[in-house]
């Protein structure tokens, strides 16, 4: 979509008769007329996105006059689709062919067809569900799955349902998912239809130009400068071996800013595209290069949305940069992923928009079959705390009676509909209330609505939407870290950044953001200096983030996550302030930690009431480092405010605390003495051998049933020590199956001691696998069996002593070893212990624990 016409355009009227898209408009007029919804599948530069609103809005001269309504991804796309419409029908941008952006919006009275984004979109369906007026509306890249997108598609889905079934839907896109679009646009019927458009593809030449050397994988916002300097050398290579102009798709600001500078000196103009580009900066790209060669640096924006005049070459860098959340940390931010094989052809494509042309792809070929095919719908991935208040602003809090080709994660859809509450924007129900749809109308993510809301209230309307406006755009790192004096940078400075902060700061404060708080208290700042003013904004923003130093230039923040200053940041004014009100931190995938990028000085005061929500105090009473600890603690989320110790714990929580530590550290803690370890094992034996209803005794059963055995014992522990005085045998038999009766048998099955023919009653080791018998072998003459436990069920395996206690043999059948193994066993010993009996048939012999003398002498 350029500005002005190429070489090839000629006048406006031969441009709309070039435009391949023309041939599909007849089937898709019939398929919208006949089902109401349709999908356009065209390529790049068929002018889907220029001819085809201003077909459906009669402005060429077919068909009835109607209004158009085309949303767009981005700001940059909006404005110049719509400057490209006009100029098609020979007009200025505001007449029959206008725009609504954040911030800008040139319409007039006899607008037919007015291009928006889709968060402007979102606004407007919220205020006006029935978009009065509107005959179409065009849902424009609907294949880049932007959440806001897929949010529209929803809502304008409800409305034909349910309000307007005249109203017509159309998405478009270059490259989609056109069957899951159909059947989603069709509803429970047939799928809605499928119109393609053939364009004129020029061959594209593929170079694989990876690095010569290994560079690190990106990970958060970091790029290996290794990288940015290969894609460098190879902007430089294509300027020589090419012709024309060189677009190179890079991630993000920093990386187009950074390889800029490494461009200095090359023989062409080197522009930078990007969605924080002044808008004439934008516009000049777009304008065509005059006979002027030039390196386009930009970033995803020009993928699909965007046609620049005069390229004929692309270098791609192979990366793009994603919105991603960390639930558990409550950290959102953009990441920096490999750009997926659709992108990849998606960006080749701007080489053959003109003529053939060459994409240079920064990586070797062997990768480009392991890249993702698609990149993933933001809706899996990104922070969904503004699609809930938009889904609870809509009346449907979970978002389970919506049209989306892809549901919402259960996880982070909860994890935003708690920020929701935390802030107001919903009840306990999860529907909006008054002061939620006040803050979804302010085109702000709802932490920044709440802050603007509650803020403007305390420090005055414009330095809030001040404060507000810097917190939307995180201002360029060479403002620094200290948030307080980026707002005085920005208020001085002349760069891009400043003229759109003032620009967005002006529009936030003639925002009617309703009254001020209904939660309560009202959060007063120490003063009305900007330290304090920045410093409550922030902090009712993002009041899970109030921080507090603990040592090193380390913070702890109320969330729970530890967050150091980034880099270090000797010099920084943050590093000494004992709390600070975190605006923007991210983690990198290595560090455990968070890295603080922005943030403000606040104190105690100004934390504790701006994240009041967050605030408790009471008992607490659990297991540390060993040992029980009982306190009055007040804390702000994770952080300790005060301490005291307790001399009378709650007793419920004292014995929590105490089962904490047995499960933590182990059985270990009691006192196991020897019958204690043999009444378990005799235990454990049953168990294995005979099953329920025996009780399980191992260590994580133990642990699992303490309170059934160790009851009463907790109930009087206070400390550790206590618990070195519980003999766990004395406890362990609770769990014996006392219920049913068959406890009373314990002793039968699994006896502790043995009865043997000389008298004596020896311990059974049960130990082992298997329970084992050690007895002197002339103890059991007589007996003609082994011993069974179990109800009989398991022999006994007899260690057979010598007279001096050593083991002389091991049977679990004692008649087989009277008969083949005891002469052996005799033999052997009879010389050496002779004054004990060795009788030639010990199977009939008398037992006996004495010598053979002590026998004869009764």
């Amino acid at each position: 979509m350029s500005l002005t016409p190429s070489p090839a355009a000629g006048t406006p009227g031969a441009a709309l008769a070039q435009l391949p898209v023309r041939s599909a408009l007849p089937a898709l007029r019939s398929a919208l007329d006949a089902a109401g919804a349709a999908v356009l599948c065209a390529p790049p530069g068929t002018g889907k996105t220029t001819l085809v609103p201003l077909e459906l809005a009669g402005l060429t001269g077919a068909g009835p006059r109607r209004r158009v309504l085309v949303a767009e991804p981005r700001r940059i796309a909006a404005r110049a689709a719509a400057r490209r419409m006009a100029w098609l029908l020979g007009e200025r941008v505001g007449d029959r062919v206008g725009f609504t952006v954040r911030g800008e919006r040139r319409v007039g009275p006899r607008t037919a067809v007015e291009v928006v984004t889709t968060g402007v979109l979102l606004q407007r369906l919220q205020r006006d569900p029935e978009l009065a007026g509107v005959d179409v509306v065009v849902l424009d890249e609907c294949h880049e799955r932007h959440l806001d997108a897929d949010t529209c598609a929803a809502f304008l889905l409800d409305v034909r349902a349910t309000l307007r079934p005249e109203l017509q839907l159309l998405a478009a896109s270059a490259t989609t998912d056109a069957e899951g679009w159909a059947r989603l646009l069709g509803g429970e019927g047939e799928p809605a239809p499928v119109v393609a458009a053939e364009g004129v593809a020029y061959p594209v030449d593929v170079v694989w130009a990876p690095p010569e050397r290994p560079v690190a994988p990106a990970h958060g916002m970091r790029v290996d400068p290794a990288l940015l300097a290969h894609v460098a050398a190879v902007v430089r290579r294509a300027l020589r071996e090419q012709t024309g102009d060189v677009l190179c798709f890079l991630p993000g600001v920093g990386e187009i800013g950074r390889v800029a500078g490494q461009l200095t000196g090359v023989d062409a103009e080197v522009l930078q595209v990007h969605g924080r580009a002044p808008a004439e900066v934008q516009d000049a790209v777009l304008a065509g290069g005059g006979g002027v060669r030039r390196v386009v640096l930009a970033t995803s924006v020009a993928e699909s949305s965007l046609t620049v005049p005069g390229v004929r070459t692309v270098v791609d860098s192979g990366l793009a940069r994603v919105p991603r959340r960390d639930h558990a940390r409550g950290l959102s931010a953009l990441a920096t992923v490999r750009a997926s094989r659709a992108a990849g052809r998606q960006r080749a494509g701007r080489a053959g928009r003109q003529g053939p042309g060459v994409v240079y792809r920064c990586w070797a070929e062997t990768e480009d079959g392991r890249l993702p095919r698609f990149p993933d719908p933001e809706i899996k991935v990104a922070d969904l705390t503004a699609f809930a208040l938009q889904v609870a602003c809509w009346g449907d809090p979970t978002a389970s009676g919506l049209a989306l080709l892809d549901a919402p994660p259960a996880g982070a859809l909860a994890a935003a509909q708690e920020v929701l509450a935390a802030i107001g924007a919903v009840d306990g129900a999860g529907r909006s209330t008054g002061r939620g749809v006040r803050m979804a109308r302010l085109g702000l993510h709802p932490r920044l609505a709440r802050a603007l809301v509650d803020g403007a209230a305390e420090v005055g309307a414009r330095r809030a939407a001040e404060v507000v406006a810097l917190l939307s755009e995180e201002p360029p790192r060479s403002y620094g870290d200290d948030l307080a004096a980026a707002w005085r940078t920005a208020r001085r400075g002349g760069d891009g950044y400043a003229a759109r902060w003032r620009q967005e700061a002006r529009r936030l404060a003639t925002t009617d953001g309703g009254p001020a708080r209904e939660d309560g208290g009202r959060p007063q700042p120490a003063a009305g200096s900007d330290d304090a003013v920045a410093g409550l904004i922030a902090a009712l923003a993002f009041p899970e983030r109030v921080a507090r130093a603990r040592g090193a230039g380390g913070y702890l923040m109320a969330s729970g996550t530890g967050a150091d200053l980034a880099g270090g940041r000797d010099g920084s004014r943050l590093r000494d302030a004992p709390w600070l009100a975190v605006a923007v931190a991210d983690r990198p995938v290595t560090a455990a930690s968070a890295r603080i990028r922005l943030a403000a000085v606040i104190d105690e005061e100004t934390a504790r009431a701006a994240a009041g929500a967050l605030y408790a105090a009471g008992e607490e009473v659990h297991w540390a480092d060993g040992e029980v600890v009982a306190r009055q603690v007040s804390r702000l989320g994770a952080i300790e405010l005060t301490a005291r110790p307790l001399t009378a714990p709650d007793p419920v929580l004292l014995r929590d605390a105490v089962v904490d530590g047995l499960r933590r550290e182990g059985l270990g803690l009691l006192r196991w003495t020897a019958g204690a370890t043999a009444v378990r094992q005799r235990m454990a034996f049953l168990h294995r051998e005979l099953g329920a209803p025996w009780p399980d005794v191992s260590d994580p059963a133990l642990l699992a049933r303490v309170e059934d055995w160790l009851g009463p014992e907790l109930g009087r522990a206070r400390r550790r020590a206590d618990l070195a005085r519980v003999d766990a045998g004395q406890a362990l038999p609770r769990l014996l199956p006392w219920a049913t009766g068959e406890a009373v048998r314990f002793e039968e099955l699994a006896p502790e001691r043995i009865e043997v023919p000389s008298g004596s009653r020896v311990r059974v080791d049960y130990e082992g696998e298997q329970p084992v018998l050690a007895v002197k072998l002339q103890e059991l003459f007589g007996l003609r069996e082994s011993p069974r436990v179990a109800g009989g069920r398991v022999p006994v395996l007899v260690h057979l002593l010598s007279p001096a206690g050593r083991a002389a043999a091991v049977t679990a059948d004692l008649a087989s070893f009277w008969r083949d193994g005891y002469r052996s066993v005799r033999a052997e010993l009879r010389g050496r212990y002779p004054k004990h009996p060795w009788p030639e048939d010990p199977s009939t012999a008398e037992a006996t624990r004495h010598t053979s003398a002590r026998l004869r002498r009764g």
